[in-house]
């Protein structure tokens, strides 16, 4: 039985393997051609190490050539950063609210929250975009912040936290005197830390990758976050693959450091998920 588990559990662990590597292989292309003279992009059979290396000069045209990346990668961290920190403020409060305090319609209310997720971005675009013009967020970084600032998702994903919190700890802070802030953060807070850490790395991951948003409020090219520069760097230097994959890998290092960085909270957040009593 040992035995016959083991091989399994081996054939199970090869298949994975298997299939992990070929998921990477796009990305170790990429990665790979971003070093490469232009002449050496389309070669066959693919150089996965190349034979001529063109040292970091891709990446310095990127950085600091006629399109200069590091201003829309401050754009982009600006924007993504600030947006997650309010989003998980306002979901982490919400969340806590429509399951810890008992308030008349409580119930209602977050069935109303729920059914404006069912409403396309698509559909308050137009609206959206005659508010900012009206209020004077259009164009502005401030303007994205606020777009990203409500979750009903993330609302939805941190009251389900919230709620298996037991009610013991909630009530044994209320006997010592503490109100509804205090019990939020010294006592709900360190339970769904992980779940907390998930949501915030998603937002983080949703914001950069946003390019909608950014499409249709931000007109000021120095304005611009790092999915518009990309497009339009792509548009410039369309026929040089070497330029466009150094470009791409610039665009994703960010997302891969923070899911290295929070890998763990995020595995915590899916075991805590799964615990259930």
């Amino acid at each position: 039985m040992k035995a016959s588990f083991d091989l399994k559990k081996t054939i199970i662990t090869v298949v994975a393997f298997m299939f992990s590597i070929m998921f990477l292989l796009p990305f170790i292309w990429m990665l790979s051609t971003s070093f490469k003279i232009e002449a050496d992009v389309f070669t066959f059979p693919v150089q996965w190490i190349p034979e001529r290396w063109n040292g970091f000069e891709n990446y310095k045209e990127v950085w600091f050539g006629q399109f200069p990346f590091y201003i829309y990668y401050w754009n982009s961290i600006k924007v993504a950063v600030s947006t997650t920190l309010l989003s998980v403020v306002v979901s982490a409060l919400a969340a806590y609210g429509f399951s810890k305090v008992r308030f008349p319609a409580g119930k209602w209310l977050f069935l109303i929250v729920l059914a404006t997720y069912m409403v396309p971005p698509q559909a308050m675009l137009v609206p959206q975009f005659i508010l900012y013009r009206n209020i004077g967020l259009f164009d502005s970084h401030l303007g994205l912040v606020l777009l990203g600032s409500f979750s009903v998702l993330g609302t939805f994903m941190l009251r389900q936290f919230f709620m298996g919190i037991h009610t013991d700890y909630i009530d044994a802070a209320k006997i010592d005197g503490a109100g509804h802030w205090r019990i939020f953060w010294s006592v709900a807070m360190p339970i769904v830390r992980p779940a907390i850490a998930t949501y915030a790395i998603l937002r983080f991951i949703w914001t950069w990758n946003d390019y909608q948003n950014p499409l249709i409020f931000l007109r000021t090219d120095s304005l611009y976050t790092i999915q518009l520069a990309m497009q339009k760097f792509t548009t410039i230097n369309g026929e040089f693959y070497s330029l466009i994959m150094a470009a791409a890998v610039s665009a994703i290092l960010p997302l891969v450091i923070v899911f290295i960085i929070g890998q763990k909270q995020v595995i915590e957040g899916i075991a805590q998920g799964g615990v259930k009593g």
